[in-house]
């Protein structure tokens, strides 16, 4: 079983809340909002769209590269990866 599918309804969540920050700009622009306004509902959208990669990122490496006959280095390896990948989408 994929792991998107094992996490499903966590994935769904973060979607719809991404689909209602989308929603949100359409309305802003429909009103005539401020573009800093604007601006800051686009700078959150890429937050969210940076946190849903890295938690199917870190699911991805968990499920598919780490497992119960994984060494302790390559384990650690793949923690720092995770941690490198996060650091780097914030």
């Amino acid at each position: 079983m994929s792991h998107t599918i094992r996490e499903k309804q966590k994935l769904l969540a973060r979607v719809r809340r991404v689909r209602g920050q989308i929603e949100a700009i359409e309305r802003a622009i429909d009103a005539e909002a401020g573009c800093e306004q604007v601006m800051h509902l686009i700078a959150g959208i890429r937050g969210s769209m940076a946190g849903l990669m890295a938690e199917v990122m870190e699911d991805h490496v968990r499920a598919h590269f780490v497992g119960e006959h994984t060494s302790p280095h390559d384990r650690d390896a793949a923690e720092q990866l995770i941690e490198v990948v996060r650091a780097y989408l914030k």
